[in-house]
Order: C-alpha cells, then sequence, then structure tokens
C-alpha cells in the first residue's frame, strides 16, 4: 500500500483590496489540517493562491492609473507577506496569470466544447461587478445583488455557456449517494434544495472587457472568472499537461475549503465542470460560517474590515490562530472583537497554559535544581491525569477529521485544566518541606513536565511558533522523537534528567484596562495554604438566595458559558454561569439552584450578570448546588 495522500486548498482569493481577518480563518484551518496530517505521516498538498481576472480587477486597476498585471502583482505581495506572517507552509502559491494555469483552463475549455457541452448563444442578465455574478431578475433582491446588495448591471452581449443543466440530476444522485462530500449537512441541504429548483446553463465567457484567459476557440471571447478561478485546483497539479504525476497523486484526495457565500460555485458549478470533463470530484468541500463583526460581515464599504497583520504584531500570530479557530463554532458564524480576543487570550493562553509551563518549570529549578526528576510509584490522581492524556489525542484526531476546531482545541485545554488542577490536588511546594515525601514530589513534577509535552504535541498544527519555546524550556529541543504525533501513545515520553530553563512567558497577560477584560481573571494561589479564616459576621455579609432558572441560552462565541434567566421570588435577574460544557440550557429551565445574589454586578461577553450561581467541582465533573425539597424562590440560605 502506498503512503496516504492528503490535498487541502483554500479558496484563491481576490486581489482587489488587501485581505481581512476573515481571509485569514480560512487559511488557518487549511494549514492546521496540512500540519496534522503531516504530523501523521500523510504526503501532503496544500495550495493556496490569488484570483487575478475579471472586469473588477480591470476597473480597479484603471481607477488606480495601473495596468491589471501591475495592479495585482503589488496586492498579489501583500497576500504572500501575511501568509509569511502567519505561519501558513503553503505548498503552492496558484496565481490565475501564469501561464501554467492559463493553459490548463483552456485545455479544459477545449475538452468539454468538443464534447458538446459548450454551446454559442446571446446573453442577457444582471450582472455584480463586484461578485463577478450573473443573475436573472427573479433572482435579484429589491432590484440590488442578492449577495452583496450593491447595484447589478443589465449585460446584454454574445457568449458561450456550459450545459450545466445536463448535469443536474447525475450531481443530485451523486450528493445524496455521498453525504461527506458537502460539510456541514446545512449547507448539503441548501444545495439540495437549490438543485431541485432548476439549475439553468451557465454564461462562461465574456466580450466587454479583456482582462481574461481567451477562449481557445474564439479569442474575442475570454473565459469568464469563474470557469478560470475553480480550475485552480486542477492546474496546480498539472491537469492536461505533459507531467500530470501531481494530479494522479493528489486527484481526488482533495478538500476545499471554502466560506459559506461560495459553497454553491463549489459544490454546484465545479463538479458539473468535472463530471462533463470526465474528472473525479472532489472528496469534501467545507463551507465554514463568517467571522462577523460589529456591522455584520466585513466588507470595505461598511468601514468594518479588521487587518489581521495589526493583530499579528500586537499579539503575535500563534494568539491570533488560536483565536480564529477557537471562536467558530461549527459551521455557523463566528464573532470578532478585540475584547473577545484579550479575554480568550489571557484566560487560556496566558492564565491556562503559559502559567501552566512557568509554574512547572519554576518548581523543577526551585526544588530539583533545574533537573527533570525520574518519577515512582503513582496513585489514583496521577492515574486520572494520565487518563486524560490517553483520551484527549482520540477526540482531536476525530474532531479535526470532521473540521470542527474548536472541539479539537477544547479537547486539548482539558489535559491543560486537568495538569492545572493536579498542581493544586498535589501541592509540590507542601511535598518539598518534607524529606521523607520527595519520592512523591518527583512523580508529581515529572508528569507536570509530561503533561506539558503532551499538550504541546496536540498544539503543534494549530500553534506552530509555541512548540520550539516550549522544547526549549523543558531541556527536551533536540529530541525529536518525543515531538511527534506517534509519541502521544505512550506516556513518559520525556527522558529523566533533561535540564528545564525557564524562558520568557510563553503569552505574557495583556493588561487592557476594561471591567469586560478583567472579569475572569484569575489569580493563581498555592493550593497547599488554606485560605485565611473569616468571622461569622464575614460570612452573613454574603446572601444566599435559592433561585429557580426560568430560560437558559448559549452565549455565543463560547463553549462555557451559558445565559440564565432566574426567579428570586421577588425580581428576576440575568447570571452568567460557566457550566455549559455539564449542563444543556434546556435541562436547566425548571430547576432551583443556589446563588451569591449579592455579588457586585460584572459584564461578561456583553452581558451584565447579576449574581453567580454555586456549584460543587470535583475533577473535570461539576454539580450544581440544589436545594432539597420543594422550596420556593428567592428563600434564603443560610
Amino acid at each position: 500500500m502506498g503512503q496516504k495522500v492528503f490535498y487541502v486548498t483554500t479558496p484563491i482569493y481576490y486581489p482587489s483590496d488587501r485581505l481581512h481577518i476573515g481571509h485569514a480563518l480560512t487559511t488557518t484551518m487549511a494549514d492546521t489540517l496540512a500540519r496534522y496530517k503531516r504530523m501523521r505521516g500523510y504526503d501532503v498538498f496544500f495550495l493556496t493562491g490569488s484570483d487575478e481576472h475579471g472586469q473588477k480587477i480591470q476597473r480597479k486597476a484603471r481607477e488606480a492609473g495601473l495596468e491589471p498585471q501591475a495592479y495585482v502583482d503589488r496586492i498579489v505581495a501583500t497576500f504572500k507577506e501575511l501568509w509569511r506572517r502567519l505561519d501558513i507552509s503553503y505548498d503552492d502559491f496558484i496565481r490565475t496569470t501564469e501561464e501554467r494555469h492559463k493553459k490548463v483552463v483552456q485545455e479544459l475549455f477545449r475538452r468539454i466544447y468538443e464534447k458538446g457541452d459548450i454551446y454559442k448563444s446571446q446573453y442577457e442578465g444582471w450582472y455584480c461587478t463586484p461578485c463577478e455574478t450573473f443573475f436573472t431578475e427573479r433572482q435579484l433582491k429589491d432590484g440590488n445583488c442578492p449577495d452583496c446588495g450593491r447595484p447589478v448591471e443589465l449585460v446584454k452581449e454574445e457568449s458561450y455557456f456550459f450545459r450545466m443543466s445536463k448535469y443536474a440530476d447525475r450531481l443530485l444522485k451523486y450528493i445524496e449517494e455521498h453525504p461527506e462530500f458537502i460539510q456541514p449537512p446545512s449547507r448539503r441541504n441548501e444545495m439540495i434544495n437549490f438543485i431541485k429548483g432548476g439549475l439553468e446553463d451557465l454564461c462562461i465567457s465574456r466580450t466587454t472587457f479583456d482582462w481574461g484567459i481567451p477562449v481557445p476557440i474564439d479569442p474575442k471571447h475570454v473565459i469568464y472568472v469563474w470557469f478560470d478561478a475553480l480550475t485552480n485546483y486542477i492546474s496546480a497539479l498539472g491537469y492536461g499537461t505533459d507531467d500530470e504525476s501531481l494530479f494522479k497523486k493528489f486527484w481526488p484526495a482533495a478538500v476545499h475549503l471554502v466560506g459559506k457565500d461560495i459553497v454553491r460555485f463549489h459544490t454546484v458549478i465545479w463538479p458539473t465542470i468535472l463530471m462533463s470533463a470526465g474528472i473525479e470530484l472532489p472528496k469534501k468541500v467545507f463551507g465554514h460560517g463568517w467571522l462577523l463583526v460589529e456591522g455584520g460581515k466585513m466588507s470595505k464599504s461598511k468601514g468594518n474590515v479588521v487587518d489581521p497583520m495589526l493583530l499579528i504584531d500586537r499579539y503575535g500570530s500563534d494568539a491570533i490562530r488560536y483565536f480564529l479557530l477557537r471562536e467558530m463554532p461549527y459551521g455557523a458564524d463566528g464573532y470578532y472583537s478585540e475584547e473577545a480576543l484579550i479575554q480568550r487570550y489571557n484566560s487560556d493562553l496566558a492564565n491556562d497554559y503559559g502559567n501552566l509551563l512557568n509554574r512547572t518549570v519554576a518548581m523543577i529549578e526551585k526544588f530539583c535544581d533545574g533537573v527533570i526528576p525520574e518519577p515512582s510509584e503513582e496513585n489514583e490522581l496521577d492515574r486520572e491525569l494520565k487518563g486524560v492524556a490517553e483520551r484527549v489525542p482520540e477526540e482531536v484526531e476525530q474532531a479535526l477529521e470532521n473540521f470542527e476546531f474548536a472541539r479539537a482545541l477544547s479537547s486539548i485545554w482539558q489535559l491543560i485544566g486537568r495538569a492545572n488542577k493536579y498542581i493544586e490536588e498535589t501541592a509540590p511546594w507542601a511535598l518539598a518541606r518534607e524529606p521523607e515525601k520527595r519520592p512523591r514530589l518527583n512523580t508529581v513534577l515529572y508528569n507536570l513536565a509530561e503533561s506539558i509535552r503532551q499538550a504541546t504535541v496536540l498544539c503543534s498544527p494549530f500553534m506552530p511558533g509555541v512548540p520550539p519555546r516550549v522544547w526549549e524550556q523543558l531541556g527536551i529541543q533536540d529530541d525529536a522523537h518525543i515531538h511527534t504525533w506517534d509519541s502521544l501513545k505512550t506516556w513518559g515520553g520525556i527522558p529523566p534528567g533533561r535540564r528545564v530553563k525557564r524562558g520568557a512567558p510563553l503569552f505574557p497577560r495583556i493588561e487592557a484596562g476594561k471591567e469586560e477584560d478583567n472579569v475572569a481573571e484569575t489569580v493563581q494561589v498555592d493550593a497547599g495554604q488554606r485560605k485565611e479564616e473569616i468571622t461569622i459576621e464575614e460570612f452573613s455579609r454574603l446572601e444566599l438566595k435559592v433561585a429557580e432558572v426560568i430560560a437558559a441560552e448559549r452565549v455565543p462565541q463560547t463553549d462555557k458559558l451559558l445565559k440564565l434567566e432566574v426567579n428570586l421570588g421577588t425580581e428576576r435577574r440575568t447570571v452568567v454561569a460557566g457550566v455549559a460544557q455539564h449542563y444543556r440550557p434546556e435541562d436547566l429551565v425548571g430547576k432551583k439552584v443556589v446563588m451569591v445574589a449579592n455579588l457586585k454586578p460584572a459584564k461578561l461577553r456583553g452581558i451584565v450578570s447579576q449574581g453567580m450561581v454555586l456549584a460543587a467541582v470535583e475533577g473535570d465533573k461539576l454539580t450544581l448546588i440544589v436545594p432539597e425539597g420543594d422550596v420556593s424562590p428567592g428563600a434564603q440560605v443560610r
């Protein structure tokens, strides 16, 4: 059996202007998959590029006083710089103005024409230049483009048409027989309904401008931009050329990652073109949601475009990659704000991950002269930690196979969270005070170092800049065999005796100075030190009440928070509770809980939380404190 292959693509982006953070999302997803598959032993080909033809580019160039090629050259250079800064490991960058691409597009056109699936006719329809798309009268929305809402132009010209309607039934049958082809299921259902609504033949040439690839049989026509652009996925592999080795190797093992707005082009137009040409269809098309900001979808006309270069300068590429992947719900839209970015950075990266490394290395330096010790006998706490480490890799693998990037990261953070809790449970600082407990201390510190190693291996595809810095602090930078995915199969990869070296914090905390950025701030304390005693008078300052949950819903952009509406007898309150990983919203409605009713209100993710629900935490398990028997809402707890 030959080596496993994996071919992943992004859309090729349109160089009418600089890229924004939404473009970075798709490319970061693709890069994460490519890096993960390489770690799993696949021969990977990762393609991105630029879609440089069309009327819109020609007009933009004219406005800038440049020839189209000079105009796109300048902007494409900014694409490549962004991907360099974001640590994007593409194998090829295809430009539709390259000769290798033009030749394949013309060859594909010729083959389909010779099959009888392309014919010449007159076209009259409404054309949206920004979207490079034709629409019928019934498709318009209030007379404007149904996709972007901008004005359209009535176009009448001689054009070549592709007999797309001929392949409607065959495509529908294929989609229904291959449910994995279009993901997530919501997009598949949309496309099935679209096809059932009837497919018209597709206009694939223009004569009113000349910035494009000439039709090989009729040079006064240029090939319509979507036929041109979609072909990049096989032109980069050398299809139809003297050297088809890459095409034979990687096609059809393709995963096309696209935004939801261009799913139709990739799952209707592209497959029918391939069917006509006798080429197998790609394995999967995943249409992710949009990254929304205040004002909705990003667009230059709205003035709400977020420049990823500025964010990388401010927070580093790994933090930006983490935020993009963690904040996108599977198949749904995600939301960007700098406040959310800072909160995620401080909570997950600085407090959870960075602080785990910092504390562990500091304790090994202090208690073991900077040398990772040899572990001895283990107890139940050790086995619990190892159990999480054994479970998480498979969860990450399954999530990535399903394009569930946020779920994959959430699983990794279960290991990081369990390791942080293990510190509090084992209290190494207390063990260090008793010489007879030295073997136990050594086991604890070794297990912490090993937990960090495993979590860092798991993070490698997501944040490629982090592992080298962690390996250096753990003293294992030269142990390449324990940086691999396969090394996760066995606990105990770190050789005892390696010398640690504390370095700069992985993710220094960001002090934003805003209330919502600091609400969830946690202070790391040694759990071995008991909290100071309080008097009965001090305790009496707490107002504990029974509250009945009357409504519950998830807080957007988070995987931990629920927004609860509670009845306190004489009033209703809104409370944000971090219980979403343990309770479904519908399971909480009608439940009576205990809450702190006189806690100072705090703002979380834009919601003012007026109290705190109490829960018991044991390991990874969280259980809400509920009153026994039939107690009225508002009853005092004391």
